[in-house]
């Protein structure tokens, strides 16, 4: 059964009912990153709320289809209709193929994702991988009077586009008006109609490295069109979700609106979601600033404005307590009491796993392995069973909201009050009734793990604190009081603790 799920609809500018073209398949498209650099961390904010959607409509009985492109040509650099293509211009600088670029840190996009937890999409195309389809659309544009070609490069004609009953500007709000007064003629711009026209194919300079045949001469793809084929190719002509940083807006987005109506005759995206900017102490994220750090760097603490490093699953915690649309600073504060937070959710899942409902009449001794969890004459709380799932529909509902993590944390604490009652003894599991115990771990486990995507970073050591741990009830048990305390201390070092409980001995993480 799906939920009703509302998300904030860029183009509509409020909040809508979810619903997709063909239940239960849902398409959704999210542009991917420009391979020329290392991603950086406005970028994995992006894909990070792509993937908890990806992973809600999942979890919520949806078959998803998601694509997420690879920019492997044709962004130029200032994002506009001239100078050097931005993977070709680094290429030149390292002296290396446009491909070894491009495979360089498609690797390291990948590599931070994995570490992240991210889920991979259902396609992961590239544009040169879809140099045909480029072409022919291009082709149709022509042939449908959208386009001109223009000293071997082809332009998408806004004039035209709007004569024929469209309204390019309206997913950003600007007045097309305002957009001619506001846009200076640049050197190299007297070939197009008007100066908002966009290239959807570019003639290459003799100098520029990435460049194929065409109908029009040697050139390359315009940056908008890519997405536009691939989202058609692999979602359709019209499909449900289209998702990106609302940097792209205006003009990626414009432009793939009024390419995908021009091409299609029908609007190509039912909702349209855009993730909010990163700051930095207040500020805007930038280099020129000095405020901008990678996620290795991220990780490593190797940063000035960095007090220590920060794990990648506290790093995604983090970013998860804001909703998507929300701006979100960076600071050591905000990370530390993250780090201090997802510990809390860790230690709660780790606790979780470890308990098992036995039912009352069953014979069964507490080994530290398992829990006795109820007591014979144990009525159930009925409050508490009924807390519980409130809480539980809390989540939902706050999922439902347009995606609002942060609420849906909260909710997570709420159960995870209940996780370490039964966990530390202060809770008679019975008071909860088989239904209600399996309620909680049920849906705690599946919150954290599956809809979050938060886990437990493995340490590379657990088979000696297992040791370790099995030394400690050894040396309590002959009352070596010296060797418990260098026991505690071996944790300690490690930012661990030692639980030491009336039915079970365990470890934790420190919080």
């Amino acid at each position: 059964m799906t939920q009703p799920l509302k998300i904030y609809n860029s183009l509509a500018r409020q909040k809508e009912l979810f619903q997709p073209l063909s239940p239960p398949h849902v398409g959704l498209y999210v542009c991917g990153p420009t391979v020329y650099n290392y991603v950086h961390l406005g970028n994995v904010r992006t894909f990070l709320t792509f993937d908890i959607l990806f992973r809600y409509l999942t979890h919520i009985g949806y078959k998803v289809r998601y694509v997420r492109n690879i920019t492997d040509v044709g962004h130029l650099v200032g994002d506009g209709d001239e100078g050097e293509d931005k993977i070709g211009r680094m290429a030149k600088l390292e002296k290396l193929e446009p491909m070894e670029i491009v495979q360089r840190y498609t690797n390291d996009f990948h590599q931070v994702l994995d570490q992240l937890n991210f889920r991979t999409p259902s396609i992961e195309p590239t544009a040169t991988g879809h140099l045909i389809e480029q072409i022919e659309a291009v082709k149709d544009l022509i042939d449908k009077g959208l386009a001109y070609e223009s000293n071997g490069s082809v332009y998408f004609d806004i004039n035209q586009y709007n004569a024929n009953g469209n309204n390019y500007g309206k997913l950003s709000g600007r007045v097309l008006e305002d957009l001619f007064t506001e846009t200076r003629e640049l050197e190299g711009t007297s070939e197009k109609r008007n100066p908002l026209d966009f290239a959807i194919w570019k003639k290459a300079a003799p100098e520029h490295i990435m460049q194929w045949e065409s109908p029009w001469g040697r050139g390359f793809p315009g940056w908008h069109l890519e997405c536009t084929c691939m989202s058609t190719k692999y979602l359709g002509k019209q499909f449900d979700i289209h998702g990106g940083g609302m940097d792209l807006k205006f003009p990626h987005h414009e432009c793939e609106i009024a390419q995908g109506t021009g091409l299609n005759g029908t609007e190509p995206v039912r909702y349209w979601m855009h993730s909010n900017m990163l700051t930095v102490n207040g500020q805007k994220m930038s280099k020129s600033l000095g405020n901008s750090f990678l996620p290795a760097e991220l990780f490593s603490g190797n940063h000035p404005l960095l007090d220590q490093a920060y794990s990648p699953m506290t790093s995604r915690f983090f970013m998860l307590q804001s909703q998507y649309r929300s701006t979100l600073d960076f600071s050591n504060d905000a990370l530390k009491g993250s780090q201090k937070a997802y510990k809390r959710i860790i230690n709660g899942l780790k606790a979780i796993k470890s308990l098992t409902y036995i039912p009352a009449e069953v014979e069964s001794s507490s080994n530290g392995s398992g829990l006795k969890v109820s007591t014979p004459g144990v009525q159930i709380d009925e409050k508490k069973v009924a807390d519980i799932k409130k809480t539980v529909q809390g989540f939902y509902d706050a999922m439902n909201d347009d995606l609002n993590t942060a609420v849906a944390i909260a909710q997570l604490f709420n159960l995870l009050k209940y996780v370490n009652m039964i966990y530390l003894n202060q809770l008679d599991p019975a008071a909860l009734g088989e239904e209600g115990f399996a309620l909680l771990k049920e849906k705690y486990v599946t919150f954290t793990e599956e809809v979050l995507g938060l886990k437990e970073e493995k340490l590379e050591n657990n088979s000696v604190l297992s040791g370790m741990l099995d030394l400690y009830r050894e040396y309590k048990s002959a009352q070596q009081y010296d060797k418990v305390d260098q026991v505690r201390s071996y944790f300690k070092a490690q930012n661990l603790v030692i639980r030491d409980m009336k039915h079970r001995i365990d470890w934790a993480y420190e919080e």
